[in-house]
């Protein structure tokens, strides 16, 4: 008995003892999901769902998985088993962040035009509360390109990791496992406050605001403001200023009459 070794703790144990690990931290990170684009290896879908599952999180969306359902990601997920059968298919990265009002994208290449950026720890501070009731979907792209122009131009915060600046490429997974880990902890260390109905109008969903550049870009050119080839520039720079702004759905039901009133002006003969 003298010589037996003191067991470490365990990680779930640790995680209880400092008060990380519980249902309540399940509930916290729900409204966050983990979208995987054009993923070409079946293992790394697998590693994700390990790590989320770590880090209590289970809302995973696969847009066009060039392999899965797959061995590799079931062996890969190490017992996250659930993690991987709950995960949606689809087929476009619209569909995956239709419901959503806040999307970002993680990536370490730099824009031509600047865009809001976060690391983990401040988009977690920033998004993870006991009574945020926004939904929230993290982009990660394809292994070898990462995200491209357009599926940035459809968020409103780039997310970085800090990192080596000689050496910042990650690993998928590993990516996926620095975010969860930061989200995972804030919410560990929130405690469900309730304040009652605010009656706070919601912010727009992704589809809302898509259907609002649809509708701007053609307003646009009903009203001759676009002119030659500048329109995708002008339109990555208003939608810069429109995800800063983050939208509620009165203001852009506001800001679509005014687009509906000036392509009428601009018929009346």
């Amino acid at each position: 008995m003298g010589n037996e070794r003191r067991k470490p703790h365990s990680i779930p144990n640790l995680l209880v003892n400092l008060g990380l690990f519980s249902p309540s931290v399940t509930a916290l990170l729900s409204h966050i999901k983990i979208v995987l684009i054009e993923t070409s290896h079946p293992g790394n879908i697998g590693a994700v769902a390990r790590a989320m599952k770590n880090m209590q999180m289970s809302n995973l969306w696969l847009v066009a998985p060039k392999i899965f359902p797959s061995a590799d990601a079931t062996s890969r997920a190490s017992g996250a088993d659930d993690v991987l059968s709950g995960a949606v298919v689809c087929s476009s990265v619209q569909e995956a962040i239709s419901d959503c009002q806040i999307v970002m994208g993680a990536s370490a290449r730099c824009r031509t035009i600047s865009w809001p950026e976060l690391t983990p720890r401040t988009c977690a501070e920033k998004f993870v509360s006991p009574n945020s009731a926004q939904k929230i979907a993290i982009l990660f792209g394809r292994e070898n390109s990462g995200l491209k122009n357009h599926e940035l131009d459809l968020c409103q915060y780039l997310l970085r990791i800090p990192c080596n600046s000689e050496y910042s490429s990650l690993n998928i997974a590993a990516a996926v496992q620095v975010v969860c880990y930061e989200l995972f902890v804030t919410a560990g260390l929130q405690q469900p406050i309730d304040i009652g109905d605010r009656g706070e109008i919601p912010l727009a969903t992704a589809e809302q605001m898509e259907s609002f550049y649809t509708h701007l870009l053609q307003t646009l050119y009903d009203i001759d403001f676009m002119q030659g080839n500048s329109s995708s520039s002008i339109m990555r720079r208003l939608r810069r200023i429109y995800n800063r702004v983050q939208l509620d759905t009165k203001e852009l039901d506001i800001l679509r009459g005014i687009l509906r009133m000036s392509q009428g002006n601009k018929r009346k003969p």
